[in-house]
């Protein structure tokens, strides 16, 4: 399947249609940032009943590496299953990797779950860890979930390792929704690169290996993916979102944890459903931070108004990130739609532009439809009508899952607050709380300066001298760094008729 059956319908003119079929193909290619990969097989997986088994089952027949790249690794159960299965393949000769990021691994796993790994055998880093100089360093995340053997599978998905994933049958708690693909050929090449790019900013870069041991199947299927690793400022994912946005004829279905998604791609999703394209939302319909969902659905209103479709879950907890477009497209992976995910973060997703595949994600988010409750406008308030009020999820605490939700949370509040103070764009009936709610929380910073100004002199004094130390520090670094430059001997000249280096 070629990208351009997202493009208008064309008569069959022959060249002219194989032009927009190319100009298309292009546009994906660079807003991607990644080529068009043929001769792969993708397999559907749907939430840890049937992501942990294929996972176990991978790795216990590893042969030669085991890459890992996860944002929660947790030290529960679930996460034991994993670190037995990681370390025995690690005893019978494996090279085992473990990429663990450092914000994801708080409250979750302790040094000593690490520890017991690395003694075991398994090469265990971690990704930005904090660091007294850089203060905001720790804002920019790896939120991949990515599991990768032999060079020959990889699975890409929005699945941690944690419990609340598999759920609690014996108490009647249901596995987190979740979607994610198991991937076989040549694409799996672009996943381990995109895993060797990831491990050495986090040490020494991968060893070369001989010739032919890293090579991906070459043919595995029919079916042609694009694999896009974001990392931070490159923003690849959002172009790609809203180009399909813009190219969409018939459907676009979306669901996605943590919706707080920039004013161009709302904007984006208003255009196509003025242009009557069936444009569906699907989020989670509870927060285990109550205080932070008044903020996710004060952007629903301008969606809602111009035709797109809200469906809130009914059940614990929606996690996936996942798109289905005029049954011919689809993106699976770990970018959430909001700002954090699409410029903040490292993600990877898979593109998969199949026929059969995107029926199957249409018929998944179908069934999805049944367990959620569309959210409807009316004259003086938003709300679910009919729907029961959702017990808070309290099996888990602050999880990471929260911790994303506490970001884009952020990110809505700064948006509103921003748009109130500047008069950039017209605020929505549906922001007065969190207007009010920004309005309260300076306030009381206003009467604690007055009243107790030690209260916010020492803090602001504090944070001012470690910022200021952080700042020397990378100062004295870099000025290093320029010295050690120019006193390194000049790199060996290419000759200029046969590229070979100069002794």
């Amino acid at each position: 399947m070629k990208t351009a059956e997202l493009t208008p319908h064309l008569p069959n003119d022959g060249p002219g249609r194989q032009w927009m079929r190319q100009l298309s193909d292009q546009a994906f290619s660079r807003a991607s940032g990644t080529p068009l990969r043929q001769g792969n097989a993708v397999q559907l997986l749907k939430d840890a009943t049937e992501h942990y088994p294929a996972w176990l089952e991978a790795i216990q027949g590893a042969q030669r590496t085991v890459h890992l790249e996860m944002y929660i690794f947790a030290e529960d159960p679930e996460g034991e299953r994993f670190a037995t299965a990681l370390l025995e393949r690690a005893r019978q000769g494996v090279r085992v990797r473990v990429l663990q990021d450092w914000f994801g691994a708080l409250g979750r796993t302790s040094r000593q779950f690490w520890a017991r790994l690395r003694d075991g055998g398994v090469e265990v880093r971690v990704y930005n860890p904090f660091r007294f100089d850089r203060p905001l360093g720790w804002v920019s995340r790896n939120h991949r979930k990515v599991l990768s053997v032999d060079h020959q599978v990889a699975f890409i998905t929005g699945l941690c390792i944690a419990q609340e994933w598999a759920g609690d049958p014996a108490r009647g708690l249901p596995p987190w929704r979740d979607t994610g693909v198991a991937l076989r050929g040549p694409a799996v090449t672009d996943v381990e690169d995109a895993f060797a790019e990831a491990w050495a900013t986090a040490g020494d870069p991968l060893p070369l290996e001989p010739p032919g041991a890293g090579e991906a199947s070459t043919a595995a299927g029919d079916v042609a993916v694009r694999v896009v690793a974001t990392v931070p400022n490159t923003a690849g994912l959002f172009r790609v979102d809203q180009l399909v946005a813009a190219l969409a004829q018939k459907t676009l279905w979306l669901t996605d944890a943590y919706f707080t998604a920039t004013p161009p791609y709302v904007q984006a999703l208003r255009a196509a459903a003025g242009d009557g394209v069936d444009v569906r939302l699907l989020v989670p319909g509870a927060s285990d931070l109550p205080l932070l969902q008044p903020l996710a659905r004060s952007g629903y209103r301008p969606l809602l108004e111009a035709g797109v479709r809200v469906f809130e879950w009914n059940g614990p907890m929606v996690h996936a990130k996942t798109a289905v477009a005029d049954s011919r497209w689809a993106r699976v992976g770990s970018t959430n739609l909001n700002l954090a995910s699409w410029v903040g973060n490292r993600e990877l997703d898979v593109i998969v532009e199949n026929a059969g595949f995107a029926e199957q994600m249409e018929a998944m988010y179908l069934a999805d439809l049944g367990n959620a409750t569309e959210v409807v406008l009316e004259r003086k308030r938003l709300r679910a009508p009919g729907a029961p009020q959702r017990p808070r999820d309290r099996r888990a605490g602050i999880s990471g899952g929260s911790r994303g939700r506490v970001v884009a949370g952020a990110a809505r509040l700064g948006d509103t607050v921003s748009a109130a103070i500047t008069s950039r764009r017209v605020l929505e009936p549906t922001e007065t709380r969190v207007t009010l709610l920004a309005a309260a929380l300076l306030l009381l910073v206003a009467g604690l300066g007055v009243i107790y100004p030690r209260v916010l002199a020492y803090p602001l004094a504090g944070i001012a001298a470690w910022l200021a130390v952080a700042l020397v520090s990378r100062g004295i670094s870099l000025r290093w760094e320029r010295r050690r430059r120019k006193a390194k001997p000049p790199q060996a000249s290419r000759d200029s008729a046969g590229g070979c280096p100069r002794e």
